[in-house]
Order: C-alpha cells, then sequence, then structure tokens
C-alpha cells in the first residue's frame, strides 16, 4: 500500500504530539553548550540544500573540525577545494534553505541543524578561515533555525565506526573503475586512481 496522506503516517507511527518528551526537548534554536561541543568534535557534515533543479547532499570535511561556530545562532562553513560543480553554492542563491547532519567518529550520537544560509566572499572572513595560508574561495554562512542531537540507533545498527566492518582495497569499485565504465574508457582507469593521492595531498585547501 502507497503511503500518501499524513494520516495514513500517523496512523502507523502515531501523531507528532505522541512522540515522547525526549524527542522533542532537545530541539532548541540556538547552540547551547553541549552542541557547540558536538560541532568542535566533528571533522566530518553532510550539507543538504534544495534548488529549481532538485535536491543535492554534498559531503563537508576539514582537518579538526569541519564548521567554525561564529556565534550561538551563526556556523560557518568554508568552502574548500573540491569538484568545481558548486551544486549546493548555486543552490544556496537560489534558496536558502540548508540542513547539516554532523558526524562525530566513533560516537554514535548525530548532530543536525536546520537553518538558512547565505554565501560570503569578504576578504577578511576568508583570510580568518585560511589552513596552511590558503584561505577558501568563498563561505557557507550558516543562521540557525533549529538544532538538537539525533537517536543513535542508525549509527548503533550500522556498527559505522566498528573496524572490523570497514572496506578493505578491492571490496568495492574504485573512481578509476567507475569514472572509465560512466566514460567509455576516456577518463579514469588505474592510472586516475594511481595519480590520486598525490594530486589530493596537493590541492586539500
Amino acid at each position: 500500500m502507497k503511503i500518501e496522506t499524513i494520516d495514513q503516517l500517523e496512523a502507523i507511527y502515531g501523531k507528532l504530539t505522541d512522540v515522547g518528551e525526549a524527542s522533542t526537548a532537545k530541539v532548541v534554536d540556538h547552540l547551547i553548550p553541549p552542541y557547540r561541543a558536538y560541532i568542535e568534535a566533528s571533522p566530518f557534515l553532510a550539507l543538504a540544500t534544495v534548488g529549481p533543479e532538485g535536491l543535492d547532499c554534498s559531503p563537508r570535511g576539514d582537518r579538526g573540525q569541519a564548521v567554525v561556530i561564529q556565534n550561538e545562532r551563526t556556523l560557518l562553513i568554508p568552502d574548500r577545494r573540491g569538484n568545481n560543480r558548486i551544486d549546493s553554492l548555486r543552490n544556496i542563491v537560489r534558496d536558502s534553505r540548508v540542513a547539516l547532519m554532523f558526524l562525530l567518529p566513533g560516537s554514535g550520537t548525530v548532530f543536525r541543524v536546520n537553518g538558512h544560509a547565505h554565501i560570503s566572499a569578504d576578504p577578511q572572513l576568508l583570510a580568518t578561515l585560511a589552513t596552511e595560508a590558503k584561505p577558501p574561495r568563498t563561505v557557507i554562512v550558516v543562521e540557525i533555525v533549529e538544532c538538537y542531537f539525533q537517536c543513535a540507533r542508525a549509527v548503533v545498527r550500522a556498527e559505522l565506526w566498528n573496524p572490523a566492518h570497514f572496506l578493505k582495497p578491492g571490496d568495492i569499485p574504485t573512481p578509476g573503475d567507475v569514472l572509465a565504465m560512466t566514460s567509455e574508457g576516456r577518463v579514469g582507469g588505474e592510472k586516475y586512481d594511481e595519480a590520486w593521492p598525490a594530486r589530493a595531498a596537493a590541492s586539500l585547501w
């Protein structure tokens, strides 16, 4: 049966008013000290945006912590080197809505932020976020609407941080394998994979 209405959903899961207090009391509109600690401990997040062409979800990572806290209601995401598709940035300049999901290595806790964002190219701001003397080209400035920690069940079920489940070389196709297939051999292959570590090391920031 295809679920097509809220009433049908609520017949299975119950109404929002039926949710336990622990699932709602955690939601606030600014960073409280524990939530600051989560962001400061997270080197990786997924950034979700929306635009006229549809949705996008982009990985964001940085040394130490991926996001800088400007104040209790504002976050800064330096736009480090990437593939130059700028899908997230294209979306943000046309629709400010964003969602962030932070992962904390070794912890089952996930932290989430929903809000609105804009792109800044202010030279002084870029300079303060430089790494290895290389400033980002832009900064995503996120104004928090709501933030909260996520139930740990998904991470626990996935055993995400269990080394016994970490992939080994050869377990999955390499990026070179995929590119060779999708481009019909024009790019990718073993040479792409062999060159990637050095290319990445020279272009992280």
